[in-house]
């Protein structure tokens, strides 16, 4: 088992749906026992600066909060440099912030493991989760089960000898 604590980072464009969605998501699975002492830190952002210090979508607090997820609170944020030394994974939400991750990680440097969190899709392809910011209310439940999905996949993967 893994014994070193590790840290995440979820990206998407604005930081206002997608990834605080997952940020949301994933902050509540490791929030108690056995995951909470393997994670050290938790974050999101957005590879723009379109939404800057905005709080998350309206739709995507419902969603979480639809989901029992009441506690969430998110200033958005643009990707900085330092972060690519400061987390252990760098989850992009679809290919092209993922292409814009990795230019910034070249110039960058840094520990961080940069990739489509839809690795861990659990299917022989990985997905995409598509941004829901100019759609219904369905393209955000469609986010959030991709992103308790791959959550859930990404733990069992990091973690092999944990039971939850």
């Amino acid at each position: 088992m893994a014994t070193d604590q590790i840290s995440i980072l979820f990206v998407c464009l604005g930081n206002i749906c997608r990834s605080t969605m997952a940020e949301g998501i994933f902050r509540s699975m490791i929030s108690k026992p056995p995951y909470k002492a393997l994670i050290s830190e938790v974050d999101s952002c957005g590879t723009g600066a379109y939404h800057t210090g905005a709080s998350p979508d309206s739709r995507t607090m419902s969603t979480l909060e639809d989901n029992g997820i009441t506690d969430y609170d998110h200033a958005a944020r643009k990707i900085l440099p330092s972060d690519f030394s400061r987390f252990d994974y760098i989850f992009a939400m679809d290919r092209d912030n993922l292409s814009d991750l990795q230019k910034i990680h070249r110039r960058a440097g840094g520990k961080a493991k940069v990739m489509l969190f839809g690795e861990y899709a659990g299917k022989k392809k990985a997905e995409e989760v598509d941004d829901p910011y100019y759609g219904a209310r369905d393209g955000f439940e469609i986010a959030y089960e991709q992103c308790v999905r791959f959550s859930k996949n990404f733990l069992k993967d990091a973690f092999p000898d944990v039971k939850a």
